[in-house]
């Protein structure tokens, strides 16, 4: 396995390329702009074909380059489908990409990119639809837990204790050992969470 980490668009957020190295099939989580970084990160990594983009939420600063992705690779483009639902109404800070959606994720949902199993977890709060991904002893949480912070709810579709309630039931429940990758900043893990978030 491997993990390339680009920080794109206006508002930095993490990018993701997951590649399975042996069958050299690959997943992009949050292709949220600057097209062409992604495209040299593939190019380094010579990957030529996408299997999945998968969306922790439907942010404009997470999604914004998911046409150029989906049309540059032919990748199947998945969402939780409340975010989905908030892209139709055009709900302020959301993406406009809701007619590249191929398909929704669900709790508990496996993606299988080569041998690597990527589990989706339901960590709504951040937005209606929020998603984590696990694989192995990692976890892509969007926007949902950053280092020593959690998203903001201030947005239309956020609660507060809705994305408290998801981090300590489905985030602070995996091991601790477990390391968290953020849709912003550095990465963490879910023992440091769990002694120094302040939120928490």
């Amino acid at each position: 396995m491997k993990i390339k980490r680009m920080p794109v668009g206006m508002y930095l957020a993490n990018c993701y390329i997951l590649l399975d190295e042996d069958s050299n099939e690959c997943a992009v989580i949050d292709p949220g702009g600057n097209t062409e970084i992604i495209k040299s990160a593939m190019d380094d990594l010579k990957i030529n074909k996408v299997k999945y983009i998968l969306l922790t939420h439907g942010h404009a600063d997470h999604t914004e380059s998911v046409v150029d992705i989906k049309n540059l690779y032919g990748a199947e483009v998945y969402i939780n489908e409340q975010d989905y639902n908030m892209m139709k109404r055009r709900s302020y800070m959301y993406g406009n990409v809701d007619e590249a959606v191929d398909n929704f994720i669900n709790d508990g949902d496996v993606f299988n990119v080569g041998k690597l199993k990527v589990k989706a977890l339901y960590t709504p709060g951040h937005t209606p639809g929020g998603v984590s991904f696990l694989v192995d002893d990692i976890v892509f949480t969007g926007d949902t837990l950053f280092c020593q912070s959690v998203g903001r709810t201030d947005i239309e579709g956020g609660d507060f204790d809705t994305i408290i309630k998801s981090i300590k039931e489905k985030l602070m429940v995996l091991p601790e050992y477990t390391i968290v990758l953020p849709g912003h900043g550095d990465k963490t893990s879910i023992e440091r969470e769990k002694i120094s978030n302040p939120f928490l």
